[in-house]
């Protein structure tokens, strides 16, 4: 497998992100509580500012894998409903509530940044497969710890049912199971097959 020529990523754009966390982190914590880092996304602000800083292929990677997809049905869903008030996916509707602040709302914009920042880091240090079995271990500690330790009315990372409704299929720890092989499945070995094709191309 070929990978681009390892370059050093831009001291600007690690200045740039190391700004937004130093932003985003307190103000979620302020706005709706340290328990929302758990969710995957916010994990991933985390993570990427590590890989960044370390120019460590594999969290680069990991990052990629965790908001490439997702950022991007994300993008889908909240830019047709703003066009048209309708949401072909669902779990964006939080973002046209009234109900909920306007600073939740706009620090969630991260999920259109994500998906580029970690691609940047992709197309500089290379992709690292690894990564598929890494952030599949992350995913395997965070689903659990959000139900065990966060408030169920929260939902986060899914763990009481998906796109913000409470599930009724499963018993709830056998739905958590489930849950942590659909993740890895559904949404990061897609971009890992895409993304390995097309640096095999």
């Amino acid at each position: 497998m070929k990978y681009p020529e390892r370059r050093r990523l831009p001291l600007w754009l690690k200045l740039a992100f190391t700004l937004w966390i130093l932003f985003w982190a307190p103000a979620v914590a302020i706005q709706v509580g340290v328990q929302n880092y758990l969710w995957m996304c916010n994990l991933a602000n985390f993570l990427l500012l590590i890989g960044l800083w370390s120019e460590s292929r594999l969290l680069v990677s990991m990052q990629w894998l965790a908001t490439a997809l997702v950022g991007s049905l994300w993008a889908l869903d909240a830019g047709t409903a703003w066009l048209s008030g309708w949401h072909p996916i669902g779990g964006t509707e939080y973002m046209f509530d009234a109900a909920t602040p306007l600073g939740v709302r706009l620090l969630s914009l991260y999920h259109l940044i994500l998906p580029l920042v970690a691609g940047v880091g992709i197309a500089r240090l290379g992709y690292q497969p690894r990564a598929l079995f890494w952030q599949t271990g992350v995913t395997w500690l965070a689903v659990p710890a959000a139900y065990l330790l966060t408030d169920p009315v929260r939902n986060v990372n899914w763990v009481q049912g998906p796109f913000g409704n409470v599930q009724t299929w499963f018993e709830p720890v056998v739905y958590v199971g489930v849950l942590m092989l659909v993740w890895p499945l559904l949404l990061y070995l897609p971009v890992h097959l895409l993304t390995t094709r097309k640096l095999a191309g």
